[in-house]
């Protein structure tokens, strides 16, 4: 059976993860993440994509970004992981594929929905047990974010520019509640629209397709290296 494109709108963020291959690190060091964040850039600069967060785990990726029109998106997936794959390996003596399949990626509502997942991505190596301040953790978006440090990597999204530094300190140091990280979770799993009733409506009205998620028919797995982080 054919796969359904992603729901793909210009400018509407999507949040995206990519995994390693079963579950294998897609980073052994720090040198692999700083490769991959340097042709993050080049990918974003040439397709116009703006990156709004970001987390580099050890065998994930998880990207908050707005393409400027349909189908961008794929693109700068398609340059990053290409060119990424092809150094990865010849680094590490190493072929075949580094990635599980297809990235995965939703749309999400920009508003508070928009902030939701950003805190999700940036507290990524708080949940996993590497930091316990994710401002100290140096690959990902979240010391931008709190003012600590600049990160050329990042164009701030408006809700994320009006909510400002201090303001996102407050919202990091609020717990994610269950309910939210379910959401989350199932929303990027199922690639769909997170956000409100309005804002599925809009995406439905344009795409003709389906936009809410579908009931789970089994718990998500929760050993460290399955688990959704």
């Amino acid at each position: 059976m054919a796969r359904h494109p992603r729901i793909d709108l210009s400018g509407i963020p999507q949040q995206i993860v990519q995994r390693g291959n079963n579950r294998l690190p897609c980073f052994l060091d720090d040198i692999d993440r700083a490769c991959y964040r340097q042709l993050l850039r080049e990918a974003l600069l040439a397709t116009g994509c703006r990156l709004h967060a970001y987390v580099l785990m050890d065998n994930h990726v998880h990207l908050l970004a707005t393409p400027p029109e349909a189908g961008t998106t794929g693109r700068m997936m398609q340059r990053l992981g290409r060119h990424y794959v092809g150094q990865f390996n010849a680094r590490h003596g190493r072929t075949g594929t580094l990635w599980e399949g297809r990235y995965k990626a939703c749309l999400v509502d920009g508003d508070d929905y928009l902030l939701r997942c950003t805190r999700y991505i940036d507290l990524n190596p708080v949940r996993a047990r590497m930091t316990d301040d994710p401002a100290a953790f140096p690959w990902s978006s979240c010391a931008s974010l709190c003012g600590l440090r600049e990160d050329a990597l990042l164009t701030p999204h408006p809700v994320q520019r009006a909510l400002g530094t201090e303001g996102y300190r407050a919202l990091l140091a609020e717990a994610i509640s269950d309910d939210d990280l379910a959401a989350i979770r199932l929303y990027l799993q199922q690639q769909r629209a997170y956000g409100r009733d309005d804002f599925r409506a809009m995406v439905e009205a344009k795409t003709q397709r389906f936009a809410g998620v579908r009931p789970a028919h089994r718990p998500a797995r929760s050993s460290a290296t399955d688990r959704w982080t």
